[in-house]
């Protein structure tokens, strides 16, 4: 465990660009940017100490990730609770019988594992969402991240969104936001009346003056809500999101294309969680099997502010997974067809875009938000992800990671291995 540590200058850096640069910070705010060597400790610009100083010689700087759709109340609760392999109404039941007996403290005990998890790999801010329960105790889960959100003040910036079923009363979405939970969420389309609950939900959030991060359309053949849920909320100040919107993938094009202009023209971002969704979606299709993945490329493309999240790790909806982004950003190139780049910037710049957040990364004047990785290009980053990582989070370091591999040497000789 290591304490929160200032730091003013970065030596010796790489960019994803291939260029090398120094990097000075002042509180939590870059300051300067310049080429490898001419930044120095007694340089009359740069307020710096051998403490407050990390040389990156061999690292690949890039802004911070910041996952703008988790669930860190069912993160890590397979093994608790075994569900079976399935689809997404097979996880909502596993789900749903075990919080009948889950404690507040093991939520907290979960959520904060999962949160240094991803820590550590370079994530500093997260959107989760959070279940509001059926039974006596419906904001359990809500307490229990506002637990966990009050113990890492200063670590992470941790942004909490009321999930709310169809069968959610509205005066425990108003208890939640009393609480201190930030946005309004639900999952309008697994309603009886989808629009109903669409602008029931909306207008909560209106009421409140609070943001809005919906489950929007999570389904291959589903309700399509998100063409009017841009409607509802064009010309809304408050951050709007839409997360999956799997359907938008399965419909014809001319449909689509109606209702990513629609999309665009309310500013409403849109966040894809490939690992969950590939996994959930497509069960009832043996043959030829179709894959739940909102179209990121067109969405991109039409200029749509587009971000990427881990969603669920290894809880009913997804057994498997870290939170690590760049496993999110190796699928959104694998199964979505965009750039190397394209992915890194939906799990990062792009990721802080639509969760509203400060300008990050290497830039005078943007938050000091870093992830040093070991390596020299994203391609190889992204690939090997590899374990050797540094994190600053508004300026200090927050989180170190240095592994030793050792590897027995061959028995056969250098010169008989090159002959083979």
């Amino acid at each position: 465990m290591i304490l929160p540590r200032p730091i003013t200058l970065l030596l010796n850096a790489t960019l994803p660009d291939g260029s090398r640069v120094d990097v000075a910070i002042s509180d939590d705010i870059v300051t300067a940017v310049s080429p490898a060597g001419t930044l120095e400790l007694g340089d009359p610009t740069v307020t710096a100490d051998p403490h407050s100083t990390l040389d990156l010689d061999g690292y690949l700087l890039l802004t911070a990730t910041a996952d703008p759709h988790a669930h860190l109340d069912k993160a890590r609760s397979w093994d608790a609770i075994q569900p079976p392999l399935g689809d997404l109404m097979s996880a909502i039941g596993a789900w749903r019988d075990y919080t009948a007996v889950m404690t507040e403290d093991e939520v907290v005990d979960r959520a904060r594992a999962q949160v240094l998890s991803m820590l550590a790999r370079g994530t500093t801010a997260i959107r989760s969402h959070i279940d509001i329960l059926a039974g006596p105790d419906p904001l359990l889960c809500c307490r229990a991240l506002v637990r966990v959100r009050d113990e890492l003040t200063g670590l992470v910036d941790l942004e909490l969104v009321v999930l709310a079923g169809p069968d959610v009363p509205d005066s425990q979405i108003e208890a939640a936001l009393d609480l201190g939970v930030d946005l309004v969420g639900g999952v309008p389309h697994l309603a009886a009346d989808p629009e109903a609950d669409l602008m029931r939900l909306l207008a909560i959030a209106e009421r409140r003056g609070a943001g809005v991060d919906l489950h929007t359309d999570e389904s291959l053949d589903g309700p399509v809500t998100l063409d009017l849920f841009a409607r509802a909320v064009h010309g809304w100040t408050q951050n709007v999101s839409a997360g999956h919107c799997v359907r938008l993938g399965t419909l014809p094009t001319d449909e689509r294309a109606r209702i990513i202009a629609e999309v665009l023209a309310s500013n409403v971002g849109i966040i894809a969680n490939p690992i969950t969704n590939l996994y959930l979606q497509g069960w009832q299709h043996p043959m030829s099997t179709p894959r739940g993945l909102t179209p990121a490329r067109e969405l991109i493309d039409a200029g749509v502010r587009f971000a990427a999240g881990a969603d669920n790790v290894r809880d009913p909806f997804n057994p498997l997974g870290s939170g690590d982004a760049l496993e999110t950003a190796m699928l959104l190139v694998v199964a979505g067809h965009l750039t190397i780049d394209e992915a890194v910037a939906a799990v990062s710049d792009a990721a802080r875009e639509v969760m509203a957040l400060p300008i990050a990364g290497a830039r005078v004047g943007a938050q000091a938000e870093f992830l040093a990785i070991r390596g020299t290009s994203l391609p190889q980053v992204v690939s090997d992800a590899p374990a050797d990582r540094m994190v600053i989070h508004r300026g200090n370091l927050v989180a170190v990671t240095s592994v030793t591999t050792s590897v027995a040497a061959p028995a056969t000789s250098p010169q008989t291995l090159s002959a083979l």
